[in-house]
């Protein structure tokens, strides 16, 4: 089920290869069974060719590509041999056709815009864009966040630009072809303002009937993107919030003359190096207001789910390359006699690599879905959808961390070394905890935004019953006990959210939601791919976030692992199992 990303893996002087060449599609069992029943029909039959053809590009030639994007980073021009500020960004081949394969062949940034792309007449809803980005990023990180702000900047366009500006900019942001495509990014931050966008000090202002914008911002992915929208102060610094406005900022105008700002420096990363993030000041560039003054950040908050969801996906994928990597060594790399996937604590390490990879999985596949209900009119969707797009931001970024380092560990030495990808796995993973709001940051927006105010917590709730119910196959003492999981962690947040004393729990509360649903979502799979395929332990799964991720335990006791154990060998094997076989285990 989840072990055969290592079938191909061999050994080479007594060091165990990589997942390099594999088809990062083929490895993936349960990705490919759940989407079909996340997708229609005829899309995922017209789709399944395109994820096949992308499952093997990550494994091989975009995999390739990144290693080599990843040491020759981008460096910054500012003037050229004449002397003039030229200012501008020269990217390593390898990035370049990095390029090429999200945006001319996959179309990433235009396939939830418009028809056409991989040949579906429509645009397709999220759960297909996730499913082809959650394969490229188990290939190459760094591009996606350029790919995201594309896509994001395009949805932001369509729906706040003045109807001429929409014109003038949408069709190039979507546009198929890369020589005539204008890419697009948002900057927000800046050195007195990140998350506290209050504090936002650069302005818009009008200047002989234009609006201009003037000052620095401090941390702008993608920076030299053709199209930016960034957040203007146009009231008062006693405003806070509400004297901020959404501008448009294109690079170049229409008489093909550079608009007025520069770069200042590139930002030295510690991940996503392969892409360009600098310091940018405005000078009185040229910007266009989109939608009603004064509204910006409630216009920007629009875009807030489309990122968190994205990076949510992004560390799905991340935790499944890290998984696959550890499969890898495991399985073929001998230790004291055996592999090491024989031995009790490597195997106990193994899944605690596996567990939050599947929750990551589970809760892209729901969030994703969700989504898609909210976007064709479902109320209920989309209050739920309030509450999972912080909560799948908040634990599967959190988790990517200790799963890229609990990877690097099982490759022990060579982990550490630049040759492999855990090092820049290691790196990446960190990415997910800043970009979009810390930690702190989103489980706030979880306890005092959609709980407190929203009460999305109790839509998710409903949800989450409402599968339960639907859901054949599941044991009816463990549907007992999934239920009552769901109904402790909405009154715990109903706690949390009811005082603001209680602020320093925020962080546990998001942290039950998420177990709570990818508990239910994950007995809920096992029982589907069991009806299709006859294997049901990824119901197993569930059992371990509920006695690993939500029940307290003594850490000084050595407790009964006589589930744990069975799991092990069920998770790590190839052998299926019916959901009677699991059945026997859930009830030890």
């Amino acid at each position: 089920m989840m072990t055969t990303s290592a079938a191909s893996a061999k050994v080479v002087n007594g060091v165990a290869a990589d997942c390099h060449g594999q088809n990062f599609y083929d490895i993936d069992p349960a990705f490919r069974v759940l989407l079909k029943h996340y997708m229609s029909p005829a899309l995922h039959s017209h789709l399944e060719p395109h994820l096949q053809r992308l499952g093997g590009i990550s494994g091989g030639r975009l995999d390739e590509l990144a290693r080599i994007a990843d040491v020759h980073q981008p460096e910054l021009h500012q003037r050229d041999a004449f002397g003039r500020d030229a200012d501008w960004i020269e990217y390593h081949p390898a990035y370049r056709e990095m390029e090429r394969i999200a945006f001319d062949d996959f179309g990433l940034h235009a396939m939830s815009h418009r028809g056409g792309v991989l040949g579906w007449p429509e645009p397709m809803g999220p759960t297909a864009k996730y499913a082809i980005k959650y394969l490229f990023v188990q290939g190459e990180f760094g591009l996606m966040c350029p790919v995201s702000l594309c896509d994001t900047a395009a949805f932001m366009v369509n729906r706040y630009a003045p109807p001429e500006i929409r014109e003038r900019y949408l069709p190039r942001m979507t546009a198929l072809d890369g020589d005539e495509m204008w890419t697009g990014t948002q900057f927000m931050t800046e050195q007195a303002g990140g998350s506290d966008v209050a504090k936002l000090e650069v302005v818009g202002r009008q200047e002989n009937g234009e609006w201009r914008i003037h000052g620095d911002k401090w941390f702008c992915s993608h920076a030299d993107s053709d199209v930016i929208l960034l957040l203007g102060r146009t009231g008062t610094m006693a405003e806070g919030s509400r004297g901020l406005s959404l501008f448009l900022v294109p690079r170049t105008l229409e008489d093909g003359s550079r608009n007025s700002y520069r770069t200042l420096r590139l930002k030295s990363k510690m991940g996503t190096r392969s892409m360009a993030t600098g310091e940018i000041r405005f000078e009185g560039a040229l910007a266009y207001l989109m939608g009603e003054e004064g509204r910006g950040l409630r216009q920007v908050m629009d875009q807030v789910n489309l990122s968190r969801l994205s990076h949510g996906v992004r560390a799905a994928a991340m935790m499944r390359r890290c998984l696959n990597e550890a499969m890898a060594v495991a399985r073929h790399r001998e230790a004291f006699g055996k592999p090491l996937i024989g031995h009790p604590l490597m195997r106990r390490q193994l899944l605690k690599i596996m567990l939050p990879t599947e929750q990551g999985l589970s809760a892209y596949l729901f969030t994703a879905h969700m989504m898609e209900r909210a976007d064709n009119g479902d109320q209920a969707a989309a209050k739920t959808l309030r509450l999972l797009t912080p909560l799948i931001k908040f634990r599967a970024c959190r988790d990517n961390i200790a799963v890229a380092t609990a990877s690097m560990e099982v490759r022990g030495g060579n982990g550490f070394i630049e040759d492999w990808v855990n090092p820049r796995l290691v790196r990446d993973a960190h990415t997910g905890v800043l970009w979009e709001g810390t930690s702190s940051i989103v489980a706030l927006d979880v306890t005092t935004r959609a709980v407190a105010k929203n009460r999305a917590h109790e839509a998710l709730a409903e949800a989450l019953r409402e599968l339960l119910d639907d859901t054949g196959g599941i044991p009816g003492q463990f549907r007992g006990e999934l239920s009552g999981m769901v109904d402790q962690a909405v009154a715990f947040a109903d706690e949390v959210a009811a005082d603001p004393e209680n602020e320093p729990y925020a962080r546990q509360a998001t942290n039950a939601l998420y177990h709570a649903m990818t508990a239910v979502l994950l007995a809920r799979e096992g029982a589907l791919i069991a009806t299709e395929t006859g294997d049901a332990r990824r119901a197993l799964l569930a059992r371990l976030v509920i006695d690993h991720r939500m029940n307290s335990r003594d850490p000084m006791s050595i407790a009964d692992r006589t589930v744990e154990k069975s799991a092990a060998e069920l998770l790590l094997g190839d052998r299926p199992a019916s959901m009677a076989e699991i059945e026997t285990v859930l009830r030890r």
